[in-house]
């Protein structure tokens, strides 16, 4: 329905003063909510509370022998690179074992290529002049933090429910050697909840870069994070690859931050056995291995695939509740007026809402004084700006029911005020 846009602009200012009514309302009850990162809650931590009660005897050798209190195992210990190569479908010598955060193995890789350049690459990043990075947009906010902090240059590419613009991507890709990058997250995207098609990893693989040191960072922090019955299917991009010789184009990450604990996980990098031996190299120098204990600990508890699949149903089930609230709420409280659309994923920790252009801000700012935290207007482009205004990243994981019935309460109101403001202006 379109209630609002049939309105003529009396009726228009009688509802926004209506609703500014409530509004002062909402404000006077003193909210102090937070809907503003994507984090599990202390309930989903404590789904993992076991694995710390672990016999410490028993987490002292690996299944190889290895005292893993000692130095040693750089790429990380065996069973555990088989548990995640098995995860991301890599053999396990495909595979190397990070700290707590995928987010510090890729800062890790941008640095080290600008500084010390990839595997083919003829000379680093660092020394080629201006480097730019493809962004699909919206997208996750981290990943354009990286690049602006080391002065790459962003280019939005538009994002559709298949994944990435992909002509858009190829043209750039093949046209501009100083094109060296592009952040994915294939599955249950960042903001939306989006899987890229198998056509569009297809593309990915055939792509031919203009760069000798082009890199795909396809961050796979979803790939086990499905929530309903049934979970997007995400064609292998090492697959894909394989058909075109073109392996040494991709790294793959993922972690167990939204598995066991965000704090204390591991971190996972899958790479062709190229950049593998290259990255080891480099990483030698910087590291003598990361915590082993951790690992082993990680892989004594999951103990494999269909662990991992456990464990991670405990988490759908506590998680889904969650997410069918906040779409119930938008839909009971924003449908009827046709102001906005909101993805509806099977997976992921967002869900994306795009209202009428030039009120993002509004509405962002209008729940910050009601008392009610979202992630920033234009924190889902780079450079923190959305061009359109109008996209809002929300995350239903950390608040409690009653504090997300109390969020979207708030957000529905403000965004109908935006909406209002903004149709009154034109």
């Amino acid at each position: 329905m379109n209630k609002y846009l049939s309105m003529n602009k009396d009726e228009m200012r009688e509802e926004l003063s209506s609703l500014m009514a409530q509004y002062e309302a909402v404000k006077a009850r003193g909210l102090k909510l937070d809907m503003s990162r994507g984090k599990p809650d202390p309930t989903q931590l404590n789904l993992s509370m076991d694995m710390l009660s672990q016999n410490p005897y028993e987490l002292i050798y690996s299944r190889k022998g290895t005292d893993v209190r000692n130095y040693g195992e750089l790429a990380g210990v065996d069973e555990a690179k088989e548990l995640f190569g098995n995860l991301l479908g890599v053999p396990m010598e495909n595979v190397i074992m990070g700290g707590q955060s995928s987010l510090a193995l890729m800062y890790d890789c941008v640095i080290k290529a600008l500084v010390l350049g990839v595997y083919g690459g003829e000379k680093p990043w660092g020394q080629q002049g201006t480097i730019r990075f493809l962004c699909p947009a919206p997208g996750y906010d981290r990943h354009f933090r990286i690049c602006q902090e080391f002065g790459i240059e962003m280019i939005n590419i538009p994002m559709t429910p298949e994944g990435p613009d992909m002509e858009l991507v190829r043209q750039y890709v093949e046209s501009d050697p100083a094109v060296k990058g592009i952040w994915c997250v294939p599955k249950y995207s960042n903001p939306q909840g989006y899987t890229y098609s198998a056509d569009t990893v297809r593309a990915f693989a055939a792509l031919k870069p203009a760069a000798d040191d082009f890199r795909i960072f396809w961050d796979n922090a979803y790939i086990v994070h499905g929530f309903r019955e049934q979970d997007d299917e995400l064609l292998n991009i090492f697959d894909a690859c394989k058909e075109y010789g073109s392996e040494d184009m991709v790294y793959e990450y993922m972690s167990t931050s939204k598995v066991t604990f965000s704090g204390a996980g591991v971190a996972v990098l899958a790479a062709s056995a190229n950049n593998v031996k290259f990255l080891l190299k480099q990483m030698g120098v910087q590291t003598i291995g990361y915590d082993k204990i951790n690992q082993i600990r990680h892989v004594h508890y999951l103990k494999d695939v269909e662990g991992v699949k456990a464990h991670m149903k405990k988490q759908a089930d506590y998680l889904r509740p969650k997410f069918d609230y906040v779409l119930t709420a938008l839909d009971k409280g924003l449908s009827e007026y046709g102001i906005g659309a909101w993805t509806n994923p099977n997976g992921g920790y967002f869900i994306s809402f795009d209202g009428l252009p030039g009120t993002a801000k509004r509405c962002v700012g209008l729940c910050a004084d009601a008392g009610v935290k979202f992630t920033g207007a234009g924190a889902t482009f780079p450079y923190g700006k959305d061009p359109e205004d109008k996209n809002i990243r929300i995350a239903p994981s950390f608040p409690s029911i009653s504090d997300l019935h109390g969020s979207m309460e708030v957000f529905c109101l403000c965004q109908r005020i935006a909406a209002l403001e903004t149709l009154i202006a034109q």
